[in-house]
């Protein structure tokens, strides 16, 4: 039996709550700090370098920190938001990311800088677990994929405008002040929310999952440290066995453990639901093929183009700038209901595909294979993610929007990682292969080059890598949408099979009553 959480705010309506608007706005600047913290720190990796005396393997913590601590909370953090109040851990999201971002803004040695990373992550698990999951409540039905537009479309501003802020505060400031910045931000989060967010939460008051929790987070964050080692030590190297080992044991143990309690943090019967089955590996493969394929794609404009950081931080952002006007405008929504989720996730991701096979084969070329790339991406991102993100939240009762928003966010950290692990493993092998002279990657090539010819030969060996990563990321995309599309049309077709049986079998009297009344 499905459980309702639908918590009604003074003066909310069926039509939804009277500021829902206002309120979307505050929890996505509140999503959008986090998403920006993501990729403002990548512009700063030289001055933490420099000023802090940041060995290569500290670097790496202060990335990691904050991406294995978020990643292995969401669940938690997302079932943690349906029995304790959404709004509650919005607030307790936000404080925690300020206190983090303050500690690590004035940070003087790399161990208080990865602690502070790591209190960051915690926060930025909550707050993307209790933005989704407030959306869901505070509007009806109808208006949800538009608002779950808008809240995709913050993420593609996080990562175009993250480079450029980053840059822009180096520029003028010293590294402290890109975590700094957060603070006003989080303020004004936390006044407007307490003041505008109503408070949602499962009526049931489930018993809390303890032994879930520690499970489900233990589990993630060891497949995602064993994911970010892959590439860095080797696929067989004993930390990344030893990672995924502990990974497999301990997530087969939570998914025992979840299908034998009466009160589960995640519920599998979830799983027999083939809205939520074809989200789930749709929302897997987009993630892995355009997680990887961006992530190559700066190191492309960079290294082979040869755009400063700032310049190829530009040159990316037609892809979002596409993804916010479709998404802002409402038109992503308008398709989406026309077409209908299974179209719109197929056609999404088709073009999606499309715009990686446009760079992979056109960008040799110079910019302009690369913008019709990013903007066709760009076109399939704003048609298909809020279409997931809605199959994945409708395939979920109300009363668990929190783990939904969890299970979004954990497939999404999972695809990322892994597309960027897999394919730039596919990337080095290539580049290995066609090299002419020994090194681990294309900057060290180029240095140890002895001639213009060679290092020429060097740029093209990493030209043909990424043509064969970006590739593949396609390939893995239009699965993704070709199989998403199957399984949700079927479900589809299962609902109104079902909505067909029951009208056959209600009694004619009962049918005809009203008439002879």
């Amino acid at each position: 039996m499905s459980t309702t959480s639908h918590v009604k705010a003074p003066g909310q309506t069926p039509a939804g709550h009277p500021q829902r608007w206002l309120i979307l706005g505050v929890i996505c600047l509140a999503q959008l700090t986090v998403l920006l913290d993501n990729t403002v720190l990548n512009v700063a990796i030289p001055s933490l370098t420099q000023e802090l005396d940041a060995a290569t393997s500290d670097i790496q913590w202060m990335i990691n920190a904050y991406s294995l601590v978020q990643s292995g909370l969401l669940l938690s953090a997302g079932g943690a938001a349906d029995r304790y109040g959404r709004k509650k851990m919005l607030i307790a999201g936000l404080a925690l990311f300020g206190v983090g971002s303050l500690v690590a803004g004035v940070a003087d040695t790399t161990g208080q800088l990865i602690a502070a990373r790591a209190g960051m992550g915690v926060g930025g698990a909550l707050l993307l677990t209790t933005t989704l999951a407030v959306a869901m409540q505070i509007f009806a039905p109808e208006e949800h994929p538009k608002a779950i537009g808008i809240w995709s479309a913050v993420n593609a501003l996080g990562f175009a405008t993250g480079p450029l802020i980053g840059g822009f505060m180096l520029d003028h400031f010293w590294w402290g002040a890109i975590f700094l910045i957060n603070l006003p931000v989080v303020a004004v989060g936390l006044v407007a929310v307490v003041a505008l967010v109503p408070e949602s939460k499962n009526p049931r008051g489930d018993r809390p999952d303890l032994l879930g929790a520690l499970l489900s987070t233990i589990g993630m964050a060891s497949l995602v440290f064993a994911i970010i080692s892959g590439p860095e030590h080797g696929w067989t190297s004993g930390q990344v066995l030893a990672g995924g080992g502990v990974a497999v044991v301990v997530l087969a143990l939570f998914a025992w453990w979840e299908s034998r309690i009466p009160y589960p943090m995640l519920d599998l019967h979830f799983f027999r639901d083939q809205r939520f089955t074809g989200a789930v590996a749709g929302a897997v493969l987009i993630t892995f093929g355009m997680g990887g394929a961006l992530f190559l794609l700066t190191q492309h404009l960079q290294f082979v183009l040869g755009y400063e950081p700032l310049e190829a931080g530009l040159r990316t952002a037609p892809l979002a700038l596409v993804v916010v006007l479709l998404n802002f405008s409402g038109l992503s929504a308008k398709w989406m209901v026309e077409l209908g989720t299974p179209v719109a996730i197929g056609l999404g991701m088709v073009m999606m595909s499309g715009g990686l096979v446009s760079i992979a084969t056109l960008a040799s070329e110079g910019y302009a294979g690369t913008l019709l790339g990013l903007v066709l991406i760009g076109v399939g991102c704003a048609i298909a993610n809020p279409a997931m993100a809605h199959a994945i939240m409708s395939a979920i009762p109300p009363a668990k929007a929190g783990m939904g928003a969890g299970i979004n966010g954990t497939l999404a950290e999972f695809g990322n990682g892994l597309g960027v692990a897999v394919l730039g493993a596919v990337l080095n092998s290539r580049f290995a292969a066609l090299v002419p002279v020994a090194a681990t990657s294309l900057p060290a090539a180029l240095a140890s080059a002895g001639s213009s010819a060679e290092r020429q030969e060097i740029t093209d060996a990493f030209s043909s890598g990424l043509r064969a990563s970006l590739l593949v990321g396609s390939v893995a995309v239009l699965l993704g949408g070709l199989l998403a599309a199957a399984l949700l049309k079927r479900a589809e077709r299962g609902e109104r099979g079902e909505q067909t049986e029951r009208a056959e079998r209600e009694d004619p009297a009962e049918r005809e009553e009203p008439a002879d009344a």
